[in-house]
């Protein structure tokens, strides 16, 4: 099957998708292609929110690329327990997503218009954009512009615990003098105690940093969800003004043709009055014509 067949498939509004697929089918059919038309025929009707996704990855592939990369460093901020650039990496993920969001209903408008004042599912976008932003699979499928329902975003979830390498498992590296918990000389082995507490010290540190990263992660759920409602009520406003330009649109569009009709109809008239103008003048001609000869004869009586 070709790429440029499903490409112009899942580019099609939802409505119009079985009537496309059908049509692609019997193309490959009628040339004699009879796999890739039961490769088309395979091929499922998505949901409009997958469409509006479907769009960007088609449209705006840059805009998704974008998103990969910010939820690959996402990943490892996390894995890292970076609280601070974790926060920062989330603030920015919320941007993404939201102009992302914002794109998607612009190109949905720009194939069709009449959805300007259309109520699209662009929670189930946003959502589906976040999904992939936590889950390989999911932006994968987002990427392939093949996507046939939206997904569900729960969240990051929780940061994966680290791999703590165990300080005592290389018993030729000697602790430097000073460094971790001082023995009295009176204790036989210093050297095995030393490590384990240096362990504990890392685990203490590690769960400190761990508790700030979670709490910078709710705090920035947060965040995501006020922007969410921000960006909501944004769009929405977007949409009323997109609906008035729309119907100024189409008023003007009347107008113009109503002021065409007026101008045809003034030309008319005008060519009217010129007819009538001189058929006047052609009468009046003949009446002066006709006085003149009328007063010859009575001259001539005389």
């Amino acid at each position: 099957m070709q790429q440029d067949v499903a490409t112009r498939l899942y580019t099609e509004a939802p409505d119009r998708f079985v009537a496309a697929r059908d049509e692609a089918v019997a193309k490959a059919r009628a040339a004699g292609d009879l796999d890739a038309a039961r490769q088309i025929a395979k091929l499922r009707k998505p949901t409009v929110a997958a469409w509006l996704v479907n769009l960007l990855a088609h449209r705006r592939p840059e805009l998704v690329d974008e998103l990969a990369d910010l939820s690959a460093a996402l990943r490892a901020a996390q894995r890292n327990l970076r609280g601070a650039e974790l926060r920062d990496l989330s603030k920015q993920r919320r941007q993404a997503v939201a102009a992302l969001v914002a794109a998607a209903r612009a190109l949905a408008v720009a194939e069709d218009p009449l959805l300007a004042r259309a109520k699209l599912p662009l929670a189930d976008v946003e959502n589906t954009l976040n999904a992939a932003m936590s889950d390989e699979d999911i932006a994968a499928q987002v990427r392939s512009g093949r996507l046939v329902r939206a997904a569900t975003y729960a969240g990051f979830g929780e940061v994966p615990r680290p791999r703590l390498r165990l300080v005592g498992a290389r018993s030729h590296e000697r602790p430097e003098r000073g460094e971790g918990i001082r023995h009295s000389d009176d204790e036989p082995s210093p050297a095995k105690p030393a490590p384990e507490r240096t362990e504990e010290d890392r685990r203490d540190a590690l769960a400190k940093e761990l508790a700030v990263a979670r709490t910078g992660e709710k705090r920035a759920e947060k965040d995501l969800a006020r922007a969410v409602d921000d960006e909501r009520r944004g769009a929405e406003a977007l949409a009323e003004i997109v609906a008035a330009l729309a119907d100024l649109e189409r008023r003007r569009a009347a107008a113009e043709q109503d002021v065409s009709q007026r101008k045809l109809a003034r030309k008319t008239a005008e060519r009217a009055a010129a007819v009538a103008r001189r058929r006047t003048g052609e009468v009046e001609g003949a009446l002066e014509a006709l006085d003149r000869k009328g007063a010859g004869r009575a001259q001539s009586g005389a």
